[in-house]
């Protein structure tokens, strides 16, 4: 059978899975629509949140990034994968005691306060559709190649889909969505990884894979240094980032993850906060099968690139290296006109660009690895790019429809209402988040990245502290999330799309990039909270009691 019939064959079949279940799950209730009825087992919410957690970011970039960045890369392995765990132990529990149905809400309600909410909501969209960005971007560049669509039709194919599954069930039609989604992302990341492994080294464990000889009896890993220096590139296993820089970035992907809305959600679906707990502890088992594997793929990726076209002739290239031409997404530019691949780390001699987003999808078909692989990750790709999409517009819905429309400017609006009114939400945020996959502000794991500095910046001070510290009043809250977030938005805005009279890396505030610079604006937004709390009067006695209460732990049946 031909790549492009087993393409439509894997397609066709998960994406009549993913809408059967949403028709089979329709909402029929706010509670089912913002949480799933709060009845999801903790095996299945567990699957559910790690499709939601591993986006196209963590699925098609992230290994793309660190086979490219090679050591600096890890900081999204430490990261993502760090911030989880503090979320899961410092958060989650607290949260699903409260009860509330989304951060904005538990913002409100704890600081006692529209505008508190109302901050919260347009920190929870701008958070969101930066995150979404990346996502839509992710399902067109799979289209792009796969479909042989261009990469924009692609994006409006991924919007129906999304559409179609997230308005009509919700939070109940995308929690069982995301269980099969899970299950087709990390077995269509794991095969072709564990097919290479054998292939490059005869371990079929891709984790020990990548540190083990090669057939030739090197360490690939060596191997792999030895050939980034040849052609003029660091050495793989070497950084170039600042430790200052790596640490700020690492820690803003920590509690950027914590202060993600799309996230936190999840653990609201349970029945119980035991639930919540054991969720999180499946959710990590779930995800640290693709995080511990994504370094592993990075290595055999940019090994196989390198000695796929380096100093050979274009005329000789295989057949993948075309389709992916074809994307736009590879382009070789002959520059001394002599027919060879000139590979390198100079600009004025390099002839070949390579958008790092590919390497993972076009992994497989360097090392020609059977068709049914590639069309397996084809699947793969874009069930965790869509699993995320959905979680990211459900939080939009539901931030208009709950915290402004029912909290806020029609709080007698009837349930039939709050539902029609989160739905027609769903509909317009999936446009708005297509225009930002058709102009993307770069590649999906970097604008992501943006994403988690956004939430770290603005939420996560808010949430800590409105769980810990009975003392924080609505006035230093909200003036910490408006400062952090508009400092994050400031430095984002400048150093990545050139406002405010851009700059250079040579420019970064104390060496700090802009996907790291969500730390700073996070410490910032914890002195600007607690000075202003200090200056106004305690919160109410009621809200201090509340803060004891979801603290302490109760017996469950």
């Amino acid at each position: 059978m031909t790549l492009q019939l087993w393409i439509w064959l894997m397609i066709g079949l998960t994406f009549s899975l993913y809408i059967g279940i949403a028709i089979w799950s329709k909402a029929g209730s706010t509670k089912e629509f913002y949480v799933a009825g709060s009845g999801v087992s903790p095996l299945a919410n567990g699957m559910a949140t790690a499709a939601d957690w591993m986006s196209a970011a963590s699925f098609i970039s992230m290994a793309g990034l660190i086979s490219f960045i090679g050591y600096d890369g890890s900081v999204y392995l430490m990261g993502w994968t760090g911030g989880y765990v503090l979320l899961a132990l410092l958060l989650a529990p607290y949260l699903r005691k409260f009860g509330k149905f989304t951060v904005p809400d538990f913002i409100g309600d704890r600081y006692y306060s529209d505008t508190a909410r109302v901050v919260a909501v347009f920190c929870a969209l701008i958070i969101s559709f930066t995150y979404v960005a990346g996502q839509m971007r992710g399902v067109g560049l799979v289209f792009s190649r796969y479909l042989e669509v261009d990469i924009n039709t692609g994006v409006v194919i991924g919007m129906a889909i999304v559409l179609f599954y997230a308005v009509l069930g919700g939070m109940k039609g995308i929690t069982y969505t995301q269980v099969a989604q899970y299950c087709v992302l990390i077995f269509a990341f794991m095969v072709p990884a564990i097919f290479i492994s054998i292939q490059m080294t005869g371990n079929p464990i891709p984790q020990l894979g990548f540190g083990s000889q090669g057939s030739d009896g090197i360490y690939l890993l060596d191997k792999l240094d030895g050939l980034s220096r040849d052609l003029g590139f660091h050495e793989y296993t070497t950084g170039e980032k600042s430790k200052l820089d790596v640490f700020f970035i690492t820690a803003a992907l920590m509690v950027g993850t914590a202060g993600l809305p799309h996230v936190i959600v999840r653990f609201f679906t349970v029945k119980k906060v035991s639930d919540a707990r054991k969720s999180a502890g499946w959710a990590l088992l779930f995800i640290a099968i693709l995080y511990t594997t994504a370094p592993a793929i990075a290595v055999f990726a940019r090994t196989n690139l390198i000695e796929t076209v380096s100093e050979k002739k274009y005329d000789d290239m295989p057949v993948w290296f075309e389709n992916w031409e074809k994307t736009g997404l590879l382009t070789f530019t002959d520059k001394n006109k002599d027919g060879v691949i000139q590979y390198v780390a100079d600009p004025q001699i390099n002839e070949l660009t390579i958008d790092r987003d590919i390497m993972v999808m076009a992994n497989p078909e360097i090392a020609e690895l059977p068709n049914w692989v590639i069309a397996l990750l084809a699947a793969g790709a874009l069930a965790a790019a869509l699993s995320t999409a959905a979680g990211l517009l459900l939080v939009i819905s539901s931030s208009i429809s709950h915290d402004l429309i029912k909290k806020i400017i029609k709080p007698d609006v009837s349930e039939k209402g709050e539902l029609i009114a989160a739905r027609v939400s769903a509909f317009f945020a999936v446009l708005l988040a297509g225009y930002f996959g058709i102009n993307p502000p770069g590649f999906v794991a970097a604008v992501v990245a943006l994403a988690f500095g956004l939430a770290a910046a603005s939420f996560f001070p808010a949430i800590v502290m409105g769980i810990f510290y009975k003392r924080m009043n609505k006035e230093g809250a909200i003036s910490g999330m408006v400062t952090g977030l508009l400092l994050m938005l400031f430095y984002m805005t400048k150093f990545k799309f050139g406002w405010f009279g851009g700059g250079t890396e040579a420019d970064w505030w104390f060496g700090i990039s802009p996907e790291g610079f969500g730390t700073f604006a996070m410490l910032v937004n914890f002195v600007v909270s607690l000075s202003v709390c200090h200056l106004n009067a305690k919160p109410p006695q009621e809200i201090q009691e509340l803060v004891e209460n979801i603290r302490i732990p109760t017996i469950e049946n």
